[in-house]
């Protein structure tokens, strides 16, 4: 009952007000992102969600799109603007994802959305992943985040399928709030973000 219904009525109802609420910061930050990315304060790419299905995700655009002399984008590390760092690490570049979520292609608590390469490298287990919503904030989120390793990362994505209840729901809620209040495990050990999963498959099959 509270996953098939009474979840998605929470999920749009929850979102529509905090959206109205949030509006102001929303403003703000889009003006200063505006400036720091030359025009491009948001950005919109493919995700798949529930079933693999793929829609378009909207955020924050936190990193510039400065390349090399080979016209290839520059890494991860130099590419991310001081207010993009800032923007990360108070989770801010979240907040577009509530129109998502208000639209039906995600959840509020659920497995984050992954890049679409990514689905060619998942084990049967790590599909499961996609038997629900993806979420803003989700069980792997608030146990480690992007300290955690990919197979990490799927196991508590996998779990969170097999338990998914109201009571965990809120309970992965207040823990959000705690960790945004810490502002950390925003980043992979040795890294502004995460490494990306598809380039570390192929790096095993090409070792």
């Amino acid at each position: 009952m509270y996953r098939n219904y009474i979840k998605r009525f929470i999920d749009f109802t929850a979102s529509l007000i905090g959206f109205i609420i949030l509006f102001p910061i929303l403003l703000i930050v889009s003006v200063f992102l505006y400036f720091a990315n030359a025009g491009k304060p948001f950005f919109v790419q493919s995700r798949p969600g529930k079933n693999g299905v793929i829609f378009k995700i909207i955020k924050f655009k936190t990193m510039n799109d400065k390349k090399d002399k080979f016209g290839n984008l520059l890494s991860d590390e130099i590419r991310l603007t001081t207010i993009g760092k800032l923007v990360r690490k108070t989770s801010l570049d979240e907040i577009p994802q509530l129109l998502n979520v208000i639209k039906g292609d995600m959840s509020l608590i659920g497995p984050r959305p992954l890049l679409p390469s990514y689905l060619d490298y998942y084990t049967p287990f790590q599909h499961r992943r996609h038997e629900v919503k993806p979420g803003i904030t989700g069980w792997t989120q608030v146990n480690g985040r992007n300290s955690l390793s990919w197979d990490q990362k799927f196991e508590l994505d996998v779990w969170y399928v097999d338990h998914i209840s109201f009571a965990l729901d809120v309970k992965i809620i207040i823990k959000t709030i705690q960790k945004i209040i810490k502002t950390n495990e925003i980043s992979a050990e040795g890294h502004a973000t995460m490494p990306r999963f598809d380039d570390l498959q192929r790096n095993k099959t090409n070792s």
